[in-house]
């Protein structure tokens, strides 16, 4: 079609049809397509075109393109030059005459060399015309006349449309699918064009070349699929392994992915210390051992890429090392990089570092998919930290429920095992020996219970949202609670032991005198209801005051809100209880940990 339009008589100027015909060489017959022109009308040919020319007049353009695509001319006639139409003609919406030659002329110029296949088919699949750019993909100089598949090689279908030239004849209407030709992949989509009778009587085929858009859409769900397997594991998996090794298996993964999937043999990740800020090295490959160790922090400022990156939560592509004033030096020899955040939630929690020898080495496919995969990475993290969280749940629940359930089983042995040593004291000091190793058993096994506690739910293990509030002031501290209702004991362990308190507890006076007397540990804190059942809180504070020789024992006392029939608050200030040291019952955890920290950290040890 191209070749056939470059030549073009219209004859502009009176007179100039013989000047024209002598363009002829020699005495030869020419072909001519004559169309016509804008008024709808057909040209006057002049007598010498009809001497040297074979004429073929067609009525609009779509008429023209059947007869070129069958027959050879070497013109288009258009006749004298007419004024262009302000209005298109009525029959503008049926056919193509209504488009002025020229702009038929440029269309054609535009579709010969458009990056995108172009072809015009008939209702046979047979190609009428096509432009370069499909005739250069497929290495074929002439189309004309050839069935469209059977031209491009006999293209696979891919998708749901097995049938795109079908459809759109069938179904008169626009069409698409994806074609696969060995390695590489097209968009084809399919246009009929409709003639004044309303049938199809052309189909116009786009092919545009859509590998790499296919080979990113492939590697993208490989990586997808890639990141969903990061952390996927079994239960009985989950049951066997260490956290130590879930971590470990999570940085294989992450490193076989990263070097299979994305090419990348230099890899860096690190993590976000919330507290601090620091970022930690989870993992580093290919990275100088000294750069990996340096200690960077989620700083836009003086802590390179990562930390830029860590702080901002935006990604960022270094095309040249040596010119960047962000950049930190991580591989030996690195030219560029390319790091993206770590984002959980909105929340950044780390960055994904990846380095080349190479300048420029990374371009915007690269940033998609090192974003995608660190998209995966960090719900990964996520997934393994809840994890670490769930076991430090479960095992913190067992620990409690074991302490639970012995707490006041000890203090009981400890309650009649001091009863027992008062009783045997200066008749068989062997008994009591062997009673005090006892006590020590029995104190010991609660310190054990709480040790393997911490070890087995460590605090950092606990997500910061549910961590209980740190209280050094309390830890290891001895509290003694007196109370004949047992809910309250218990409940005197269940609010002091997490926070590193060691309690013991007695349900009258006279243990509770018993257990001071005979602890090789001093009690920081005494905590003893006004209303025991054998002495209330100042005869109490009276006999503390005589065991230990203090003016103002640890002694804190617990009432509730009725009546003290026998003062014992007011005799008991009078008699030097402490300022501040009356607990009102129910009390709440706050209150206890606030009055009980004012006497651990200040008063003087009770023997």
């Amino acid at each position: 079609m191209a070749q056939v339009m470059a030549t073009v008589w219209q004859n502009r100027i009176a007179g100039s049809a013989c000047q024209q015909v002598r363009l002829f060489r020699g005495d030869d017959v020419r072909k001519l397509l004559c169309l016509k022109n804008e008024s709808d009308e057909w040209p006057e040919i002049p007598d010498e075109f009809l001497k040297h020319c074979e004429v073929v007049r067609v009525g609009d353009l779509l008429e023209a393109l059947s007869f070129i695509g069958s027959e050879s001319f070497d013109g288009i006639y258009l006749g004298p030059s007419q004024p262009q139409p302000t209005k298109p003609p009525p029959n503008a919406g049926n056919h193509l005459a209504s488009l002025s030659f020229q702009q038929m002329l440029i269309g054609s110029l535009i579709v010969r060399d458009m990056p995108d296949g172009v072809a015009l088919l008939d209702c046979d699949y047979q190609i009428i015309q096509a432009n370069n750019k499909l005739a250069s993909w497929f290495d074929m100089s002439n189309f004309t006349g050839l069935n469209f598949y059977k031209a491009i090689g006999n293209p696979e279908i891919l998708g749901a449309e097995l049938s795109p030239l079908g459809t759109a004849l069938a179904k008169q209407t626009s069409c698409a699918a994806t074609m696969q030709l060995h390695d590489k992949f097209y968009q084809l989509n399919v246009a009929p064009v409709l003639g004044s009778s309303g049938q199809v009587i052309f189909l116009v085929v786009t092919v545009r070349d859509s590998t790499q858009f296919t080979h990113q859409r492939q590697k993208l769900e490989a990586l997808h699929q890639a990141g969903m397997a990061l952390a996927d594991l079994r239960p009985e998996e989950i049951f066997e392994m260490e956290v130590e090794n879930r971590i470990e298996l999570l940085k294989q993964n992450i490193l076989h992915y990263t070097k299979d999937l994305l090419n990348y043999d230099v890899v860096e990740i690190r993590l976000i210390d919330n507290a601090s800020g620091l970022l930690e090295p989870l993992l580093s490959v290919g990275i100088d051992s000294e750069r990996a160790k340096q200690p960077l922090f989620a700083s836009a400022k003086d802590n390179g890429v990562t930390g830029f990156v860590a702080a901002t939560g935006k990604s960022y592509m270094c095309e040249d090392t040596t010119n960047d004033p962000l950049y930190l030096d991580g591989l030996i020899g690195a030219k560029s990089s390319l790091t993206v955040p770590l984002i959980y939630h909105d929340q950044v929690i780390g960055s994904f570092n990846v380095e080349s020898p190479e300048v420029r080495a990374f371009n915007e496919s690269d940033l998609k998919f090192v974003e995608a995969f660190a998209q995966d990475i960090a719900q990964a993290l996520n997934t393994l930290e809840l994890l670490v969280a769930q076991r430090a749940n479960t095992a913190q629940q067992s620990v409690e429920a074991i302490h639970s359930a012995v707490a006041l089983p000890i203090d009981e042995i400890l309650n009649d095992t001091v009863q027992v040593i008062e009783s045997y004291i200066g008749h068989n000091p062997g008994v009591v020996e062997r009673l005090k190793s006892i006590l020590k058993n029995a104190r010991d096994i609660r310190q054990v219970i709480q040790k393997v506690g911490e070890k087995m739910a460590p605090a950092e293990a606990v997500p910061a949202g549910v961590q209980i509030d740190q209280r050094p002031v309390l830890k290891g501290k001895h509290v003694l609670v007196i109370d004949a209702d047992e809910q309250v004991r218990t409940s005197a362990h269940n609010l002091l032991d997490r926070y590193g308190c060691i309690v013991e507890t007695a349900h009258e006076g006279g243990a509770a005198m018993m257990m001071i007397r005979n602890s090789e540990q001093h009690y920081d804190a005494v905590i003893a209801d006004i209303h025991l059942p054998d002495m209330n809180g100042y005869e109490m504070l009276l006999k503390l005051k005589e065991i230990t020789g203090q003016e103002s024992p640890n002694l804190i006392l617990m009432t509730g809100f009725g009546y003290d029939k026998g003062h014992s608050i007011v005799k008991a200030r009078q008699a030097g209880l402490r300022q501040g040291a009356v607990l009102y019952k129910p009390f709440r955890l706050d209150q206890l940990l606030q009055i009980v920290e004012s006497f651990v950290g200040s008063a003087a040890a009770t023997p």
